[in-house]
């Protein structure tokens, strides 16, 4: 099968859900693996190094955000991809999420054809994450910034600086083309894909913690259209 060759790890601690995602996925050709709670996959996911986690938000001990944001810490998973599975919808749990490092949230219950729909789609984002031109410079150099694309990190002066993947990603983005005035639409679509349903805030949270760690100066709004980075 085509999907073949993608590795994805399961974590919920409700079994009927993960043998649900997991026949769901494996008839498509996916390689699974699964962990009912957090500990275990951490340990899993530094082992196999999957491609994406769909990661539970409520369970015992360890919830999905601690989880997700002690898979961040691990600088071999900076490109495996983190969709929370909630059946919450309240805003405040999907901000703290993508603080955390996740990159999208799929609802439960779900039904199978949208479940594989929406893995295809952040699926797709892999492969433009290993596929990038040759000719790509490895460093951007701007003021006291040093952005590193190959180590995903920063160099603000003399500091190192981690960022998470999406905040690492935007900023890429942005200042790819210093003074271009990006709308939220491209970068929703450059970004998350635009097969991705976020939350509206999803973009301002991740310029306010760009900002809180990079300083204001940099990364200017544009009211009612974007973003845009310091000429």
């Amino acid at each position: 099968m085509e999907n073949q060759g993608y590795d994805i790890l399961i974590v919920d601690d409700e079994p009927d859900i993960v043998e649900f995602l997991s026949y769901s996925l494996k008839r498509e050709g996916y390689n699974v693996q699964t962990a009912n709670n957090g500990k275990d996959a951490i340990s899993i996911a530094k082992s196999k190094i999957p491609h994406l986690i769909l990661l539970d938000v409520m369970m015992p001990e360890m919830d999905g955000i601690e989880t997700c944001e002690r898979l961040r810490e691990n600088t071999k998973l900076d490109k495996t991809i983190i969709a929370f599975l909630t059946a919450r919808g309240e805003d405040y749990s999907q901000v703290a999420g993508f603080e955390a490092g996740g990159d999208d949230y799929i609802s439960k219950p779900i039904k199978p054809k949208v479940l594989i729909s929406r893995i295809n789609a952040l699926l797709k984002r892999v492969n433009w994450k290993v596929q990038k031109p040759a000719e790509m410079a490895t460093q951007i150099k701007t003021g006291d910034l040093i952005i590193d694309r190959e180590k995903f990190v920063i160099i603000k002066g003399k500091q190192e600086v981690v960022l998470p993947k999406k905040e690492f990603e935007l900023l890429l983005l942005l200042s790819s083309k210093p003074g271009k005035v990006f709308t939220r639409d491209e970068i929703f679509e450059q970004v998350w894909g635009d097969n991705i349903i976020v939350g509206d805030r999803t973009i301002d949270v991740h310029v306010r913690k760009l900002r809180e760690k990079i300083g204001d100066k940099y990364i200017k709004t544009v009211k009612g259209v974007g973003y845009k980075f310091a000429e």
